[in-house]
């Protein structure tokens, strides 16, 4: 077995966002689906570590830089939301909420009966649902434990951690071709003529060039630090209570707080540009380390009928995004970004999501309200919804007489 320290796993993300973007130039399949690079280059890496692990050898990362890059990514997230631009969209906000909060309901629907019909625990159709697909690898441990103490379901936790693994591929390998689908039926802005052209804010095309100067740089480094210390400790101010979110929410929160506040009193005003570029380099080396490390014999160690049960809410995924949140979001292109958003963090992560969006702006041209929308729906209000929604079905008479 190989160990890579702290600086060979930070070579090892490097290359594999270079491989990434290699195999994207090259490869049209995976140009032509706006596949995002870091997944492109992640998943053949994994791929390989899968090849060698048959010849006995295992080359396992340091992983310790992946939370805070995830971290510096959601207090990025949050230095973007400009209270002025929220208010503007926030009809959208709220359909596109009501779109996702009605794919949580699916997904769990779905996951039980699926299991109640293939023989499993209904409980395993419920961990298979929203908790590890909308809620990620943290939130589908922390329900697998419940799940095992409370309930008593057996290797829970691992169940939970092997389908938010299978969520977080599929999320970024769906989105880019659901997008291409739904793009051949509007008109896209890239392709039409623009009398003054307009920069790019915040994620939407993340290799256009920004002007940066040193001192602003250190001045948004030190927002991002602020945030990530304050996030950490309002989440341990809200651990054990009614209140308590995760780290990442509370991170999101105390950029957001940052951003509107000191603008308010006059103090100071973010620059979007240094943002952008230290969110988008905390995102792609955040994807290039998990999908590295990912260990897909642990894939392969669900049983059929829990494969069976992720194969079908991927295809809902992507149905649901099709006909579901590109018809309500308006069957534009912004609605087609969005649809390729949602099949991130619905099956993944917010980063996910962001990845994919990036992947079809990149292509096809800027959507500021799509990035406007995704962040603080994906990365705030959908885990305050998916507990709402989990405790409903758990109140179900099936769960409760367990």
């Amino acid at each position: 077995m190989i160990q890579l320290d702290f600086y060979g796993t930070l070579v090892a993300a490097s290359l594999v966002l270079l491989l990434g973007r290699g195999l994207t130039a090259r490869v049209g399949f995976l140009r032509n689906y706006n596949i995002p690079e870091p997944v492109a280059g992640g998943l053949v890496v994994a791929l390989g570590l899968l090849i060698l692990r048959t010849f006995d050898m295992e080359i396992r990362f340091d992983t310790s830089l992946q939370t805070p890059l995830m971290l510096a990514f959601f207090a990025t997230i949050g230095l973007s939301a400009d209270f002025a631009s929220l208010k503007k969209g926030g009809r959208v906000v709220g359909i596109f909420l009501l779109a996702v909060t009605g794919l949580l309901v699916v997904q769990n629907a779905l996951g039980i009966g699926l299991a109640k019909t293939l023989g499993l625990d209904p409980l395993m159709g419920l961990l298979t649902g929203s908790i590890t697909l909308a809620g990620g690898h943290g939130t589908g441990a922390a329900w697998g434990t419940v799940f095992s103490e409370k309930y008593g379901l057996a290797s829970a936790s691992e169940l939970a951690i092997a389908s938010a693994t299978f969520g977080l591929v599929l999320g970024g390998l769906i989105g880019g071709p659901v997008a291409r689908l739904l793009i051949k039926r509007v008109a896209v802005p890239g392709c039409q003529p623009q009398q003054t052209p307009r920069v790019p804010k915040g994620f939407e095309q993340p290799n256009k060039e920004r002007s940066i100067t040193p001192f602003s740089f250190i001045e948004t480094l030190a927002l991002i630090a602020v945030s990530l210390l304050a996030g950490n400790l309002l989440n341990g101010f809200l651990h054990g209570t009614a209140f308590e979110l995760p780290t990442f929410v509370c991170v999101l929160f105390v950029g957001v707080v940052l951003r509107n506040g000191l603008s308010a009193l006059g103090l100071y005003q973010v620059f979007e540009r240094e943002v952008s570029v230290l969110g988008n380099v905390s995102l792609s080396l955040f994807l290039a380390i998990a999908l590295m490390s990912l260990k897909l014999w642990d894939l392969a160690a669900l049983a059929l009928p829990i494969f069976i049960i992720l194969a079908a809410q991927t295809l809902v995924m992507a149905l649901f995004a099709i006909f579901v949140t590109f018809r309500v979001m308006g069957s534009n292109y912004d609605a087609a970004v969005l649809a390729a958003g949602h099949c991130g963090f619905g099956l993944g992560a917010t980063p996910t999501a962001i990845a994919n969006m990036q992947a079809v702006t990149q292509r096809f041209g800027p959507s500021q309200l799509a990035f406007l929308v995704v962040p603080m729906v994906g990365a705030f209000f959908i885990d305050i919804i998916n507990v709402i929604v989990i405790k409903l079905y758990l109140a179900l008479p099936f769960f409760v007489a367990v």
